[in-house]
């Protein structure tokens, strides 16, 4: 079984959540101002949002930002370093950026 990549993750955490609200595709981008079919690339893992379309998102939904990443598909160790490893051999500055901001403001929150 291949890893999912962060996008499908958290995509798949946010449909989840959204379903588990009973708040339709269509309600949701209708909040964030972007097309259904843009949710839908989100929920699907084409992209991750950024930071501010995260908090709307958890917002809607009624979480914090940090359950959107409550993904655990992966069990040891070893596999997390060198998932997180791919992820930020292959992000951008930008993404590097993003991700820092996240884990540091959930390592706050704990």
């Amino acid at each position: 079984m291949t890893e999912m990549n962060l996008s499908k993750q958290v995509g798949r955490r946010i449909k989840e959540l959204r379903e588990s609200k009973n708040i339709k595709q269509v309600e949701l981008a209708e909040f964030l101002e972007i097309e259904p079919t843009n949710l839908s690339k989100i929920e699907n893992g084409v992209y991750l949002p950024r930071e501010d379309k995260l908090r709307k998102i958890a917002g809607k939904l009624n979480v914090e930002i940090k359950d959107l990443f409550d993904i655990e598909h992966i069990k040891d160790r070893e596999n997390l370093i060198k998932s997180i490893s791919n992820i930020i051999n292959s992000s951008s500055d930008n993404e590097l950026m993003f991700y820092y901001k996240v884990l540091k403001s959930y390592k706050e929150i704990i």
